[in-house]
Order: C-alpha cells, then sequence, then structure tokens
C-alpha cells in the first residue's frame, strides 16, 4: 500500500479533526502540505500538526509535486473550485459534507472527476461512527426485516464560523449543514438503490438573527414507501444531541452517539479544558467524549477512503452520494417555501427504477391475515383481518 501524501485544503475547526485522525491513526499516510487564504492561519496549522509545507495559493496547493490526495475541508462555496482544480490535476479528491451548496454544484464536481478518472470520496462522517457500522451490519443481516421508518436527529447551538451563518456561502442554514448527516445516515438504512421521490419540509428561523433557517424538520418518502425523517436545528441548548432511530418490520435500533455516551461528568469546581464538541459549559454536569474521532467515525471513514484508493474500488461514500443528498435538500427548501410535498429532481439516478412495496401482510390462516399478537396475563390476544370481509376480529388463546 502506498502511502498517501495529503494536501489539506483549509485550517478550520474540520481540519483539525481530519489532521488528527490521519497524523494519529494512520502513521503511513501524512498531511504533507496545508491551504490557507490566511497565510497567519497557515503557519500555525503547520506548526500545530508538525505539516511541513504550507501555501495560500489553492491551485499551487492541489498541483504540487509531492501530493496525490487532496482533501477538501473549505467553505461550501470553494467546493466546486477545489474539486475542478483536483481534477484537472489528476489527484485523488475527498470533500467534507455538503458536498455543494446545492445540487446543480454537486452535479458539476461529479461529473469533473468522473471525466477526469480520479477517486473521489464524500466526507459523510456519521456513517462511519462504529455504531452506525455494526447497525448497517445487523440491518444487511435482516435482523430488522424490512426498513419503514429512519428518524436521525442532529442539534446543537449552532456552528462555530461566521460563513456557516451567511447562505450565500454555505448555500441555506441547518438543513444544509446538518440535514445532511441525517439524510444520508437514512439512505444507508433504507437502501441507496431506493430512489428518493419527494420531502415535506418545515423551516424557520426561530432564534437567532439570521437570514437562514436555524431549525428543520423534514420527511423524505422513498419509492418503496419507506419514510426517512429528520430532525435539526442551531437553537438546542446543552451541547451537541446525535440520534438515530431505525424501524424495520421485525426489529428496531437506536442509537446514541454523544450526550448519552455512558461517560457523565458533575464539577462544580470546573473543568477548565475542552469537553466535546459544542459543549456548552464547564461546570454542573457534563458530558465528556472518549475519543470524538472515534465516536464522530473520522477513523472509520478515511480508513475506508484510502482502502478503496489502494484497491481502486468504490468507498462506501463518493460524491454521486453527496450529489443525490443535494437534490434531497434542494427539495427540502421547496417544501418548506411552499408548505407543500416536493419531488425530489434527480437528473442522474443509478439506483433501481421498480422495487417492491414495503407492505408484506402476515397470513395467520388461509381465511386471516394477522394485524397483531399481544401477550396479557391470562392468556394470548390475537387481532385478525377476515381476508373477504376487510373486518377487524381479536380470538384469544
Amino acid at each position: 500500500m502506498k502511502p498517501k501524501n495529503i494536501a489539506m485544503l483549509g485550517s478550520g475547526f474540520i481540519n483539525d479533526f481530519y489532521t488528527a485522525c490521519l497524523q494519529n491513526s494512520r502513521s503511513q499516510d501524512k498531511v504533507k502540505l496545508v491551504f490557507s487564504r490566511s497565510e497567519e492561519r497557515a503557519k500555525k496549522f503547520a506548526d500545530k500538526w508538525s505539516v511541513p509545507n504550507w501555501i495560500t495559493s489553492m491551485e499551487k496547493a492541489v498541483n504540487h509535486p509531492d501530493i496525490d490526495t487532496v482533501v477538501i475541508g473549505l467553505s461550501n462555496d470553494l467546493h466546486l473550485e477545489a474539486a475542478k482544480l483536483s481534477a484537472a490535476a489528476g489527484k485523488a479528491v475527498l470533500c467534507t459534507k455538503p458536498l455543494g451548496r446545492n445540487a446543480q454544484e454537486a452535479k458539476e464536481m461529479l461529473e469533473a472527476v468522473e471525466k477526469a478518472g480520479v477517486f473521489h470520496g464524500y466526507l459523510e462522517d456519521l456513517v462511519y461512527t462504529h455504531k452506525t457500522l455494526k447497525a448497517f451490519e445487523s440491518v444487511s443481516n435482516g435482523a430488522l426485516g424490512k426498513i419503514f421508518w429512519v428518524r436521525s436527529r442532529e442539534t446543537h447551538p449552532g456552528p462555530h464560523s461566521d460563513w456557516f451563518w451567511t447562505p450565500e456561502i454555505s448555500g441555506g442554514g441547518v438543513i444544509v449543514d446538518m440535514g445532511c448527516h441525517c439524510i444520508e445516515i437514512a439512505r444507508n438504512f433504507i437502501g441507496k438503490d431506493i430512489r428518493p421521490v419527494e420531502v415535506m419540509c418545515w423551516a424557520d428561523t426561530q432564534v437567532h438573527p439570521i437570514e437562514a433557517e436555524d431549525h428543520g424538520i423534514g420527511l423524505v418518502k422513498y419509492a418503496n414507501g419507506a419514510i426517512g425523517q429528520f430532525e435539526v436545528s442551531w437553537s438546542f441548548r446543552g451541547g451537541m444531541d446525535l440520534r438515530d432511530e431505525i424501524s424495520g418490520v421485525e426489529g428496531t435500533i437506536w442509537l446514541n452517539h454523544f450526550l448519552r455516551t455512558g461517560f457523565e461528568m458533575f464539577t462544580a469546581a470546573g473543568e477548565g479544558a475542552y469537553i466535546a464538541e459544542k459543549a456548552e459549559s464547564e461546570s454542573g454536569w457534563l458530558f465528556p467524549v472518549g475519543d470524538e474521532i472515534g465516536e464522530l467515525g473520522y477513523d472509520n471513514m478515511f480508513d475506508d477512503m484510502f482502502n478503496a484508493i489502494d484497491k481502486s474500488e468504490k468507498p462506501l461514500e463518493d460524491f454521486y452520494d453527496g450529489y443525490v443528498v443535494n437534490a434531497i435538500i434542494d427539495a427540502c427548501y421547496k417544501s418548506a417555501q411552499s408548505k407543500k410535498w416536493e419531488p425530489v429532481e434527480l437528473e442522474i439516478w443509478r439506483g433501481k427504477d421498480d422495487v417492491e412495496p414495503i407492505t408484506s401482510f402476515k397470513e395467520y390462516d388461509q381465511d386471516h391475515f394477522l394485524v397483531k399478537e399481544e401477550k396479557l396475563s391470562d392468556g394470548k390476544k390475537l387481532i385478525l383481518k377476515e381476508k373477504k370481509t376487510g373486518k377487524i376480529i381479536q380470538k384469544r388463546i
């Protein structure tokens, strides 16, 4: 396996996480160069992480002869430019979420890397958490049966940089920032080959004096009847709350990734140090995270990306996935304005065109469907539906 020589585009919060993971977890792969438009920030980042080179020209960073892999960790308005430069330079390119500010930008990025024939990966870390990957395995093994509903929630007090709050730069508010996580989590459980068909979304600016939404709730309907539900907010107080629920006809999975991870601490004196991402206080009840890189999936994500490069394979998440997510988000914004179900417009679709509906009625006998079986203190009760009449009856056993 050839070591990766990485150009880190950006010197902000997410780049710290990425570099910490790359420098500490995969010793053979190193960040060799950092790009920032600010000379001061570039130098500071290089010193902090012992990166040998820093530069203030994105084009020169991407085309540096020692670099074979580009990681895009820039504000959303620069993703398209960085991806096109990487594709033109023939470099493998990994891009943070969301892929673009909208589906059109994401489509241009996808077309650029595919035309150039370069490796492309979508850095959607939350589908790579250890708990989530284990849950994917259980669902794949049929433990839950057919998945009909996935609910994903990400809420916290708001992002850390000014550009997130400026829709011209970011492409929107909390939905494009965090809804992208929840949407892709649901796609992975429902099935990426199942087409998202329409969206109903509510969004509003409830707390902050900004031009973008700081709270959003949406339903994404899939061709087989499954529903992906997201809840996202920049107005939640108390830290960062990451939770998922996966419901199948044969079972349920609950995942809690941050606030309730089994590590809770009370301090009257104050911690006096970093607690966890988006933590709001240093005293009282605190919820430290033992390994943020692992809890947020960065380790598995980069392992998957680099192993896929080594094997010339497709990673779990690539630019096509980012494009589909952006298309769903576009429909969310339309629905939030129209107050109606809006279609998901996908100019490029690579999944199934015909799928069976989730509905699969269980037969009790030749004359009845089984609606529900319930154990009571004095026996068992069956709720049945007569096939001929449609009448609902009950039977004690």
